[in-house]
């Protein structure tokens, strides 16, 4: 399969789809939560609160599995990522996802609790998707 190709139809689900799962380990256990998400090329970015749990989860181990697209795609294509996750404060970013996103979770953009989830690929695998022989995966270097 043509990775241009491939490459195309992951970007299509990035741009369309927002709600995703974002499952992580802790202690050797799964958790799973629904986040909204939000992507710069094929870097994912959401905002949580410091204090959360993912946030303590990600300290241990900051690699996360985000499931994307499903009910947002004409087809029901969806994505499995498989990412490096740091968490950032930068003014810059969460200017740049404030205005993106839905301020329900948060008052104001200053709100000392607030934080970004920085969600980079290693690999991403499409799902489902009836225009190309799936499941294909692209690995990120």
């Amino acid at each position: 399969m043509n990775k241009d190709k491939v490459l195309y139809k992951i970007e299509n689900i990035l741009n369309q789809s927002r709600v995703g799962v974002l499952s992580t380990a802790h202690n050797n256990v799964p958790n799973s939560r629904y986040m909204v998400f939000y992507n710069d090329d094929l870097t994912l970015y959401t905002k949580t609160s410091i204090d959360s749990n993912k946030v303590a989860e990600f300290k241990d181990n900051p690699k996360a599995h985000i499931l994307l697209g499903y009910d947002d795609t004409e087809n029901r294509s969806f994505l499995e990522i498989e990412a490096n996750v740091e968490i950032i404060k930068d003014k810059e970013t969460i200017d740049w996802l404030w205005e993106k996103q839905d301020k329900t979770f948060f008052d104001s953009k200053e709100d000392p609790d607030l934080c970004i989830i920085k969600a980079t690929p290693k690999s991403i695998k499409i799902m489902n998707d009836g225009s190309i022989d799936t499941p294909q995966t692209i690995t990120i270097d």
